[in-house]
């Protein structure tokens, strides 16, 4: 009988072929012969068994690197277009909806409109309690943001305490009543892990036309809330072109400004500080003027402001002071020798925080000779609400010197009474709004002598600003006020007119 013929080697090679294909689940089943081809099939089945667990494992890490890369992915895509803090928007995102908003409204959709917030009172928040807290301040208004605003609108946080939305499909109306619900919604204290914050919101609101771009909008919308900011705090205003005009024009000022300390453009006008019991001239305020080239002489307010919000006020500051300490060492030298005599000079908050201040101060007197005593150094009450550690050691350091401290425009702040029973405080300068009608106003008689009385309470010294009459000056006096300062002494005036007053006052008031 015939032996069948062996077809083994045949489908052998078949396997081998589809093992080679990638097919690693093929297999051949070994016969009964046991033979050297069948230790060949099991030889090769335990082969593909390993290529199939290798294949698996390889599967397996492909997927998990493929998850990681996925996911990897969508952390820097929310890098690159969400910030880390408050989990909004961030600038590149906003511009991305902005321009998505005036693509449809090319397309016949309304345009869309921008909120830019700012928070008034934040650098307070993290000079007095600490970044941390502030941080939780920003997470918080983020939420209240996110809270009053449509699905289909945008909250975004451009920075620091920086604040925008894109609001679409509505009318001027509903956004400034969004405006309006946020701005007062920001007025309610936040709780920030176990402090209270209390800030407001400056908004600034832009209404896009069709064909303008993201940058332009935010900066229209970013003018808008500087003019809210500039104005009354707290407020909501609406764009208008002549606000760019204006922002331009303040840039300018404040490289023209720039140049002018560097080039000693600047000047210091003095006015006299009266004793309203002899009539003797006992201090002077020294108050900056601009000689600009083109405008003439500019007065403090009119480019104060632009130094504060550019960082120049600190050079501004410091050399009103040298030159300010360098006059009275002048005349300290000659007629003013021996005669009771102080220079007041204001101090910007931005100045007041910048390290070694004090140092600084001390130093400037020093280097002319002058001694603390006849320096006081005067800020205003509304600016030393946001006081922080730094400022109060500042301020200690400086009492501790010898160097008076004043509080200037008081009555027009928030917190009047609270301050007068600070440590710091020497002087108290009463406010000419305060002063104005006090020889024809029976009322705002009771006003100023309530606030004398008060002042006296505290053991401190009342200068009152913007006198103008003998009469407002005589009821001052006898309602126990020491120290008077208005026109009725004289405009303020540059240092050659000032000498001559002086020299006249000092001669007739011998010490």
């Amino acid at each position: 009988m015939a032996t069948p013929p062996d077809d083994r080697l045949d489908q052998l090679l078949e396997l081998v072929v589809e093992l080679a294909s990638g097919d690693t689940g093929a297999r051949m089943t070994p016969s009964p012969a046991a033979d050297e081809i069948d230790a060949v099939i099991v030889g090769v089945n335990m082969l593909a068994e390993e290529l199939q667990a290798l294949n698996g494992d390889l599967e397996a890490r492909v997927t998990e690197r493929t998850v990681q890369l996925e996911q990897a992915h969508l952390q820097l895509e929310r890098l690159a277009l969400y910030d880390p803090l408050t989990g909004l928007a961030n600038r590149t995102l906003l511009g991305d909806r902005i321009s998505l908003a005036m693509a449809h409204a090319d397309r016949g959709a309304a345009p869309p409109a921008v909120l830019l917030l700012d928070l008034d009172g934040f650098k307070a928040v993290n000079d007095s309690f600490g970044h941390p807290v502030g941080d939780l301040l920003l997470v918080e208004i983020g939420r209240r943001l996110r809270e009053m605003v449509r699905e289909t609108d945008t909250v975004a946080r451009l920075g620091g305490d920086e604040f925008a939305l894109v609001v679409v499909d509505a009318g001027h109306e509903q956004v400034l009543a969004m405006a309006e619900r946020i701005r007062v919604a920001l007025q309610a204290p936040v709780q920030a892990g176990e402090q209270s914050c209390w800030v407001s919101a400056s908004i600034g609101v832009c209404f896009a036309v069709r064909g303008q771009d993201a940058a332009t909008l935010l900066r229209d919308a970013d003018t808008a809330m500087y003019a809210a900011k500039n104005g009354a705090r707290g407020s909501v205003q609406v764009y208008e072109p002549r606000m760019h005009a204006t922002a331009l024009s303040r840039v300018l000022l404040a490289e023209d400004l720039r140049v002018a300390i560097a080039d000693d453009q600047l000047l210091v006008h003095y006015q006299p500080i009266v004793d309203l019991t002899t009539g003797r001239t006992t201090g002077v305020e020294a108050l900056v003027r601009w000689e600009h080239p083109e405008r003439g002489l500019l007065a403090p307010a009119e480019f104060v402001g632009v130094a504060e919000d550019t960082g120049l006020v600190t050079a501004l500051d410091r050399w009103v002071l040298r030159t300010a300490v360098a006059q009275l060492a002048a005349w300290r030298s000659g007629f003013l020798r021996g005669h009771e005599f102080a220079m007041h000079v204001n101090v910007s908050p931005i100045e007041l925080r910048t390290p070694r201040f004090a140092e600084g101060v001390l130093d400037c007197l020093a280097e002319h000779g002058v001694p603390p005593g006849d320096l006081v150094l005067e800020m205003t009450e509304s600016h030393l609400m946001g006081e922080d550690a730094g400022t109060l050691s500042a301020l200690e350091q400086l009492r501790t010197a010898g160097i008076a401290v004043a509080i200037d425009d008081f009555g027009t702040g928030y917190s009047s009474v609270g301050y007068l029973r600070r440590m710091f405080l020497d002087v108290v300068k009463i406010d000419r709004s305060l002063i104005t009608g006090l020889d024809t106003d029976p009322q705002q008689h009771r006003v100023a002598a309530a606030i004398l009385a008060i002042v006296d309470a505290f053991g401190l010294e009342a200068v009152a600003e913007g006198v103008e009459t003998a009469e407002q000056a005589e009821r001052l006096r006898a309602l126990g006020c020491r120290y008077g300062q208005g026109y009725l002494w004289g405009l303020p005036l540059p240092a050659e007119g000032m000498t001559a007053l002086l020299v006249v006052s000092a001669a007739m008031n011998p010490p």
